[in-house]
């Protein structure tokens, strides 16, 4: 009770809960994400984003996650040929 009751007032006198006489759920996120000591906090408590951003980013880092497949594929076929090249050699 007592963490509960220090995480809440932090956030309201940190955040803008004095301007609006109430304590919102962006006080909370923004205090997990600047305040070292609520830092364990930031996965529990994110920021609120739209869900059109956050599919955007879901789609960007499905692109990067094949481009990096792509690019592992393309080191892997080089290591091959260069064995195979070494093999004739010998």
């Amino acid at each position: 009770e007592l963490f509960v009751q220090y995480l809440a007032t932090y956030s309201y006198k940190h955040g803008r809960g004095k301007e609006k006489s109430a304590l919102t759920y962006s006080d909370l996120s923004h205090t997990a994400e600047e305040c070292e000591t609520f830092q364990f906090l930031a996965d529990i408590l994110p920021k609120k984003i739209l869900a059109s951003k956050y599919l955007k980013m879901l789609e960007k880092e499905k692109r990067d996650g094949e481009v990096r497949e792509n690019d592992e594929e393309d080191e892997e076929e080089d290591d091959d040929e260069e064995e195979s090249v070494e093999d004739v050699g010998s």
